[in-house]
């Protein structure tokens, strides 16, 4: 079950890697890709909606401001948790990667926003969206690194759930209050989930290492 599960996954996430690969292309050829164009209306049907203001209270769940000090936070209780310095180390130390990344990415594709907003964190380039990204590693190794300390399956999942379906509507509030492509949310998550992946493969390999030299 779990190898059928973890193959599910990596197809989409193939699936995700590749076109984003293809929008790279169109959008340094100056073209708005087929997704974009599609999904542009949906924008202006939800503009001053309710909806459009659920999403801009999201969305403030993934800006910087905000953000960081759930980062640190979460680090402090980690540690105090583990008893370590270790888990607020790879928490922190991997969510500023992954800011950094994002950075780099977006000077290279050099896209435009649909819109610029100062007071919505939307400023500087669109691909790959970093509240997506960002966000991604984030609350995904809060949640991973809360689980292994939790006995309870039952637990964990609503933990993993929970922080999951945040993530996601953090990435999407990006499109509907405009200041990000479909295309760039999608990219994020993409590339957010790799990065999250080799975090938790890391932390796998150094726990291994650690149980080895205990015991050696």
């Amino acid at each position: 079950m779990k190898n059928k599960s973890a193959a599910i996954l990596f197809s989409i996430w193939t699936a995700g890697f590749l076109l984003s690969i293809g929008w790279v292309i169109q959008i340094k050829m100056e073209m708005l890709p087929y997704t974009d164009q599609w999904t542009r209306s949906i924008v202006t049907l939800v503009h001053g909606t309710g909806t459009y203001d659920f999403f801009r209270a999201v969305t403030e769940l993934g800006s910087s401001h905000v953000l960081i000090p759930i980062a640190i936070a979460a680090a402090i209780g980690l540690m105090l948790i583990y008893k370590h310095w270790y888990p607020g180390l790879l928490l922190l130390g991997g969510s500023l990667f992954a800011h950094l990344l994002n950075s780099f990415i977006k000077q290279l594709v050099f896209r435009e926003r649909p819109s610029i907003s100062v007071a919505l964190n939307a400023e500087g380039f669109s691909f790959p969206s970093g509240h997506s990204m960002i966000s991604m590693v984030c609350y995904g190794l809060i949640a991973y690194l809360l689980c292994k300390k939790i006995r309870s399956k039952k637990i964990a999942l609503i933990i993993q759930i929970g922080l999951g379906t945040l993530v996601f509507l953090i990435g999407i509030s990006r499109f509907f209050i405009n200041v990000h492509y479909l295309t760039d949310i999608i990219a994020g998550f993409t590339l957010g989930f790799a990065l999250l992946y080799i975090f938790i493969r890391l932390d796998k390999i150094i726990s291994d290492l650690r149980r080895r030299r205990k015991h050696s």
